[in-house]
């Protein structure tokens, strides 16, 4: 009998020991990864700050963006990137045996710079998980991890890079572990992307890098019926989300069936945009546009065509083959979609503008949890129940569309099951 329980005793602590051994592996490995990707990051932020100030003090130099255009594309070919996938080939190599290559890092910092500088319609986001997935892929193949290893630390960097970029640790962590598999979390990765993320987001504070907090002018009370009138937005944020999937996704599509040549599609493309901006005699749709989410959340005030043209000016810019991210320009149709919606309701538009972001970034990426709290952290509490409320119902009627292609639905939106693929 006390032989039994002195093995009891042995056994519990080596498990004991072998958990306390993951735990430090994974701390030192995120400290490696949230530290060099969070400098990295650092400067992109920096980068993009000055392009941006430069595009918008000097709006001629647009001219230069089918230029552009043909220099990402040459550069792509020089690194025999020409099929790139983007996001989705970050997001496909966390659960098979794809490598990144660490010439995504660069690649992308570059040709994402050039886009915005030129004025391309495009987010930052997408740069930030490929340039953090790359290099966490990189260290796992420095220190030659085995492949569940390497998953770990690819959503380890993308956490500290999304982190870096936007100051909002709590939905970066989640984010990276949410958006692959869509009703599965990787919880392995929790503590590497929690630490990666909050290291990320530390170092970018430090070197004055701020977050992107915004203010809602005013929130009332939370009655039947101002949730029955937010839950009518949500259902058009739904139906606005399927519409920037899909014209993301047949924007890239056409556009290739149309003009097979790389350097012709993209020079039309920025020809086009060129055109466009002229026509419309606004630079609101040029880059990100986080100056017209943040006026339409903390002013109410919207152009009533902004979330249409911001579709058409990003499907252009992506399905070319510019390089940047989708998730902010969501960001700028749910903000100013909810901004236009919220008057017509009788809520105040600066409240809707916010709920309308974020719903839509549920609806186009199909995570909920990661959506609640990038609005908690970018909004604060006061709202809660609202995006609360918006998140649910936009997760759940945006259906099975997604900005990413390789974005696998692993339970249905609607029953306890797995979801029928067919």
């Amino acid at each position: 009998m006390e032989q039994s329980n002195i093995k009891n005793w042995i056994h519990f602590f080596k498990k004991l020991i072998i958990q306390f051994w993951q735990f430090i592996k994974w701390v030192v490995i995120s400290t490696v990864i949230g530290t060099t990707v969070g400098l990295i990051g650092t400067a992109f932020s920096y980068a993009m700050h000055i392009v941006t100030d430069f595009r918008t003090d000097k709006p001629w130099i647009m001219v230069g963006l089918p230029v552009a255009g043909v220099i990402i594309v040459f550069l792509y070919h020089l690194a025999h990137r020409d099929n790139d996938k983007g996001t989705d080939s970050v997001l496909s190599a966390i659960r098979s045996e794809e490598e990144l290559s660490i010439v995504m890092a660069p690649l992308i910092f570059i040709s994402t710079i050039l886009t915005h500088l030129f004025g391309g319609s495009a987010g930052r986001e997408g740069a930030a998980l490929q340039l953090g997935g790359s290099i966490g892929n990189g260290f796992g193949r420095l220190l030659r991890m085995k492949k569940s290893d390497v998953h770990v630390m690819i959503m380890c960097g993308m956490s500290a890079c999304f982190s870096a970029l936007f100051g909002t640790p709590l939905a970066a962590a989640v984010f990276s572990m949410e958006v692959v598999n869509v009703g599965i979390m990787y919880y392995s990765a929790l503590v590497p992307c929690v630490f990666s993320a909050l290291i990320a987001a530390e170092i970018s504070k430090a070197l004055g890098v701020g977050s992107e907090a915004m203010v809602i002018f005013e929130v009332p009370e939370f009655t039947v019926i101002t949730g029955s009138k937010t839950v009518l937005l949500a259902i058009l944020c739904a139906i606005v989300s399927v519409l920037f999937c899909v014209a993301l996704h047949v924007a890239a599509e056409k556009g290739k069936k149309w003009i097979p040549n790389r350097y012709l599609r993209i020079v039309t493309a920025g020809a086009l945009i060129i055109a466009l901006t002229l026509l419309v005699r606004s630079t609101d749709y040029m880059g990100a546009g986080m100056q017209v989410i943040e006026h339409c959340v903390e002013s109410g005030e919207v152009r009533p065509e902004a979330f249409v043209l911001k579709i058409l000016f990003t499907a252009l810019t992506l399905g070319a083959g510019f390089k940047g991210g989708e998730i902010v320009p969501s960001f700028f149709v749910g903000a100013t979609f909810g901004c236009l919606i919220g008057g017509l309701l009788g809520l105040p538009p600066s409240l809707c503008a916010a709920v309308g972001m974020i719903a839509v970034f549920c609806g186009v990426t199909n995570s909920p949890i990661a959506s609640l709290l990038l609005a908690l952290e970018l909004f604060g509490m006061d709202a809660a129940l609202y995006f609360m409320l918006g998140v649910g119902v936009s997760f759940m009627l945006s259906g099975y569309h997604s900005l990413y292609h390789t974005q696998r639905i692993i339970y249905s939106k609607y029953r306890t099951e797995e979801k029928d693929m067919q």
